[in-house]
């Protein structure tokens, strides 16, 4: 029954999106272009290669276009629980929805699912046009280091995403948390540069973040190949953010829930 719901919300969901082709569209331009921009930006550090890249081999364009690649299950973690939320509450199908043995944590979830399977299409055409067009190597990549550190990062933003999503159960509207943690882990995670060429009292801050940790092991599990063993420290880090967010997580909805069930909340908008 739990897999039926989940394959109805990925169902409705697949078809809105394709009835919005012009869209999709555009999100494959702005990945070209993006992808061009930065090819062109890499081009400046070709002939002075920075020491901070050599761990990855030494290219910046192969280095960025990963972080940025990623970097879209940042957005949608971060973004996709509370936004597919607060959608169901404006168009009222919420209420329809939770008037059903279903429990609120189902609905956040089935209401995701289509948005981390589009943001994987995005990570393979960001991938694709690297590989086939601006010389991006990923011949020494190792698919399993890299799929472990990928899942247990999205498992990292997906917490912090439930918790946005709590907000929006609370206060019947889109919330700031999402979009400043956004910012911040950009910031402070790598995607543009390493962080070793921030400041001390920065970097300090990068290592409280597990998006530091998870996209450095996916671009050494990419581009260098890095196995398991070689990513012990990155895979601890991780694990250790999930224990202690992921329950976070679940105790602050469920707290959420239990709020506006007692408030009789839920249809106030």
């Amino acid at each position: 029954m739990w897999l039926n719901k989940l394959g109805a919300f990925l169902k409705r969901d697949f078809l809105i999106e394709t009835s919005y082709r012009t869209f999709f569209i555009l999100r494959v331009l702005r990945i070209l272009t993006t992808t061009l921009t930065f090819y062109f930006i890499s081009k400046l550090f070709e002939k002075n290669p920075s020491n901070y890249l050599e761990i990855y081999g030494g290219d910046y364009f192969s280095f960025v276009l990963i972080g940025i690649a990623f970097s879209e299950y940042l957005t949608t973690s971060l973004r996709s629980f509370s936004e597919s939320l607060r959608e169901e509450q404006i168009t009222g199908t919420l209420e329809a929805v939770l008037v059903t043995p279903t429990k609120i944590s189902t609905v956040i979830l089935g209401s995701s699912i289509w948005n981390y399977i589009f943001t994987t299409i995005s990570v393979l055409i960001y991938l694709g046009c690297g590989v086939l067009f601006f010389d991006l190597s990923l011949t020494k990549i190792n698919f399993l280091s890299g799929i472990l550190i990928l899942t247990l990062t999205i498992i990292c933003f997906a917490s912090i995403g439930i918790i946005s999503s709590s907000f929006v159960l609370i206060f019947k509207k889109g919330e700031p948390l999402s979009w400043f943690t956004g910012i911040c882990f950009s910031l402070l995670g790598g995607v543009y540069f390493p962080v070793e060429i921030m400041p001390k009292f920065l970097r300090f801050f990068s290592y409280l973040v597990p998006v530091s940790y998870g996209l450095r092991g996916i671009r050494l599990a990419f581009l260098k190949g890095y196995d398991l063993k070689d990513l012990w420290f990155q895979i601890v880090m991780l694990l250790i953010f999930i224990i202690i967010l992921f329950p976070l997580s679940i105790f602050i909805l469920k707290w959420a829930v239990k709020k506006i069930k007692k408030e009789a909340s839920l249809l106030h908008y």
